[in-house]
């Protein structure tokens, strides 16, 4: 399927922001509204090889995924590849795009997927036809509000988390 992509300028510098995208444990506090169920896959939520399964909402159908952190150019670029649908037939990829702008820091996200299956084929709106771009957008919007008034966002936790030292 073709990208889907979103942009948005934040200000803020480009460190922060790409903190904020590049741990997966507080994805949840921008993308919520279209992600759900999110549980942690490793201890560690950001660095390559990290790695989160969601539930995403399609508008007519939820589907689990799974995404993990494959390249990590800080504070560039972060790359997730990930596999989903029935059967995890759905190949995936997210690509995060942070670039200085004036003022602040230029986001672009986009989401592209490959879908082998005819079956999978045959709903373009499942993860990538253009009803995505929307999410996505909204996605940015709450990033750049979160990101622009400084605020930590609550973590996602591994059960069992606290009692094993995570380096930050």
């Amino acid at each position: 399927m073709k990208p889907v992509s979103a942009t948005t300028t934040i200000d803020a510098p480009r460190e922060q922001v790409f903190a904020l995208i590049s741990d997966l444990a507080l994805r949840g506090s921008f993308t919520d509204h279209f992600i759900s169920s999110l549980h942690l896959q490793r201890l560690e939520s950001s660095g390559v090889g990290a790695s989160i399964r969601f539930r995403i909402d399609t508008g007519r159908k939820k589907l689990w995924m799974e995404s993990v952190i494959d390249q990590l150019e800080p504070p560039h670029r972060l790359v997730e590849r990930g596999r989903g649908g029935r059967s995890d037939r759905i190949d995936f990829v997210t690509a995060w795009s942070l670039v200085r702008a004036s003022g602040g820091t230029e986001v672009t996200v986009s989401f592209w997927s490959d879908a082998k299956h005819p079956f999978d084929r045959l709903m373009p709106s499942v993860v990538g036809g253009a009803r995505s771009a929307k999410p996505w957008r909204r996605a940015l919007a709450r990033l750049k509000q979160s990101a622009e008034a400084g605020e930590v966002p609550p973590r996602l936790e591994v059960a069992g988390g606290p009692r094993v030292a995570v380096r930050r």
